[in-house]
């Protein structure tokens, strides 16, 4: 599919008979009136590295620490001051500890929210996530409220979700029992979705009142084939998220959502062609629904499906997204890549001219590529990545395939890696001396490099078949089995 919750702890018992009361104390004057600050009170291991790192991106991916303080020890605390622009904001809090001196880092991590209060907490890194044990300081809300809405909420779904789960896969749909389980999951989804609407005006002034709307159940009609209830619940799946609300683009939780709506087209998927057509559609009805929201949510969406399409190499979803990026409501990050891959759709073909360019290669020779002859017909171009996995894959199948001697004289292999760090730089050469019978280029920039951009390249690993002596493109594989179909 589309290309990827933590606990905490508090003390119980500890030696020294330290209580959550006792340690929670006054912290200083802040000298940004809205930043906020976390203490940490580190309890049960010798010593730990304390980091809060928040959510951002796409993905709400790990990025750089706000703040970390290392060399803690036992019974000592930790003070993170979180500046403004992270608020409010959804935060992991990592500790990296030893339980004793001889012992290597083990990392603990759990999630924390922060919006208009400091957050003070004892932490038993062993035990973060531990519900039960964690003490946060009297008063706090955000992390508080949100405990005890996901606690009420499992309990209260659990069984609009077991009948919902009986009656998509029961085979009798015109019984007695059915219509009755249709009855009792209508009353009860409308029950559950009322308590939700509820808890959201109830804690509207918190930041996690914004993760309660996920929880919402759509309604289903209930007729017709197991199919046609999937698409009655694709149909009603964003009702109750509003799109007009900027924060949700900062909640691990919507692409979470995200990827629930993509596998249900993903249940539909029985050919690579139909899984274009559906993850086309996906995308065309979901950034329909952004566009009605927030600019900054309407981009997210858009960035949301180019990282999709992109991945799969479904070209029809780079043109569905043309008219995305050209709306001056749409705040998305990705504009500059699409129109790369749509310039790239339509001057890297079948047919057409290679993009020349110049380097030196390993052995520290001048490159030509156009000028370039090898022994074969063909030639081509792989670019890659000594950190690529699945660069790593294709690498093993193309070395296994052309370790017959009759593949040589099929194809020259030109491998360019867009590797750009020194470390990757030195794996690349080292893995390079396995394969010695291919052209072997480094080019500085990496995907930022004038030779990527000639070749639109956004991810890897990219193939493109070439003709020797004209140097005019035959195919752009997308994978090895193509390749050798293409031969």
């Amino acid at each position: 599919m589309i290309k990827k919750v933590f606990r905490l702890f508090s003390l119980a018992v500890i030696v020294g008979a330290f209580t959550a009361v006792s340690v929670f104390g006054s912290p200083a004057q802040k000298q940004d009136t809205n930043q906020r600050r976390l203490t940490v009170y580190l309890r049960g291991v010798f010593e730990a590295k304390v980091s809060l790192i928040p959510f951002e991106g796409l993905k709400a991916v790990y990025s750089k620490p706000v703040g970390e303080v290392s060399d803690v020890k036992n019974d000592e605390t930790a003070v993170i001051e979180v500046p403004a622009q992270y608020l409010p904001g959804e935060f992991v809090l990592r500790i990296d500890y030893r339980v004793k001196e001889a012992d290597n880092p083990y990392p603990a991590e759990r999630i924390i929210y922060i919006n208009k209060q400091d957050v003070e907490l004892v932490v038993n890194p062993p035990y973060i996530n531990n519900d039960q044990k964690t003490k946060f300081n009297k008063g706090e809300k955000e992390n508080t409220a949100y405990r005890a809405f996901m606690e009420k909420n499992s309990k209260k779904r659990m069984t609009v979700d077991l009948l919902r789960q009986f009656l998509l896969s029961y085979d009798r749909p015109k019984s007695k029992l059915y219509r009755q389980g249709v009855k009792e999951f209508k009353r009860r989804r409308v029950e559950h979705n009322t308590w939700l609407g509820n808890q959201t005006r109830a804690h509207r002034e918190l930041y996690v009142s914004n993760l309660f709307q996920f929880q919402y159940i759509p309604a289903i009609a209930w007729k017709g084939s197991e199919r046609e209830h999937i698409g009655q619940v694709l149909k009603n799946y964003f009702d109750g998220i509003d799109f007009s609300n900027p924060v949700i683009v900062r909640l691990r939780e919507l692409h979470r959502f995200m990827d629930g709506y993509m596998k249900l087209y993903g249940m539909q998927i029985t050919t690579e062609e139909l899984r274009d057509s559906l993850f086309v559609q996906a995308g065309r009805l979901a950034c329909k629904k952004a566009s009605q929201g927030h600019p900054k949510v309407y981009g997210w969406m858009v960035d949301y499906f180019y990282t999709g399409y992109e991945t799969y190499g479904i070209e029809a979803g780079m043109i569905m997204l043309q008219e995305h990026i050209n709306n001056p409501n749409c705040l998305t990050s990705k504009k500059q890549q699409i129109a790369k891959r749509l310039e790239g759709m339509i001057k890297l073909i079948p047919g057409a001219l290679s993009p020349n360019f110049f380097n030196s290669d390993s052995e520290g020779n001048d490159f030509e590529f156009h000028k370039w002859r090898g022994k074969a017909r063909y030639k081509l171009l792989l670019f890659w990545s000594a950190y690529c996995e699945s660069c790593h894959q294709l690498v093993k199948e193309l070395k296994q395939w052309y370790s017959e001697s009759a593949n040589k004289e099929k194809i020259d292999i030109i491998g360019v890696s867009l590797d750009e760090t020194e470390a990757e730089v030195q794996k690349w050469e080292s893995i390079i001396g396995g394969f010695p019978e291919w052209k072997h280029i480094h080019v500085n920039g990496g995907v930022n490099s004038p030779v990527a951009n000639d070749y639109a390249i956004l991810s890897i690993p990219v193939m493109f078949l070439i003709e020797s002596e004209s140097n005019t493109i035959i195919s752009v594989p997308d994978n090895f089995n193509q390749l050798i179909k293409d031969l």
